[in-house]
């Protein structure tokens, strides 16, 4: 009976991300890097530059973004499951996926609020993309400030990690194991 329900259980299970996991996926990429390149830019432009308040206003409205991009990639994750690892891929390397896994969705859902929030006790609201004006939930707090852009600080350095431990996986699947990995995200 065990057999046949794992089975069914393969069978339900798709050997490929869907398109829509896909999509998330490569805009997530899309967006975090260009948030991580304004993010650099911003902490090398001199104070008083006058785009380094736009860029900042990008930045934060990206971050927003991510966010919202997650939230939904969330929501469609549940009833959209992952494809199966390898099979013959250790327990640790399996149980190390779903951790940096784990710590994406974390860090992209919880990072852009650290954002809003510092944006926010720096005493500058944010109007995303220029267009729809944010709330400001804390006002000008500035010891608040300087903690929350050292969390986000944090955050975004232990992401940049995360990011080529992922990136290492993927091309250690492509390259050295040979087990069709990368393409289900493809």
């Amino acid at each position: 009976m065990s057999t046949a329900v794992n089975v069914l259980r393969a069978q339900s299970v798709p050997a490929r991300y869907d398109t829509t996991s896909r999509v998330f996926h490569w805009l997530t990429v899309v967006l975090v890097l260009s948030a991580a390149m304004l993010g650099l830019w911003i902490a090398h432009a001199e104070p008083g530059e006058a785009i380094k308040m736009t860029l900042y206003n990008l930045h934060e409205s990206i971050g927003v973004t991510i966010g919202l991009v997650t939230l939904a990639r969330l929501i469609w994750r549940l009833g959209h499951p992952a494809p199966p690892l390898p099979a013959d891929l250790p327990d640790a390397l399996k149980l190390a996926a779903r951790l940096n896994h784990g710590a994406f969705y974390l860090w992209l859902l919880v990072m852009p609020v650290l954002g809003f929030i510092a944006t926010n006790a720096w005493g500058f609201p944010l109007t995303w993309f220029g267009l729809v004006p944010l709330p400001d939930p804390v006002g000008k707090n500035v010891p608040l400030a300087e903690m929350v852009t050292f969390a986000h600080r944090l955050m975004a350095w232990s992401l940049i990690g995360m990011i080529v431990l992922h990136v290492s996986a993927a091309l250690w699947h492509q390259f050295v194991r040979r087990d069709g990995t990368l393409r289900k995200m493809l």
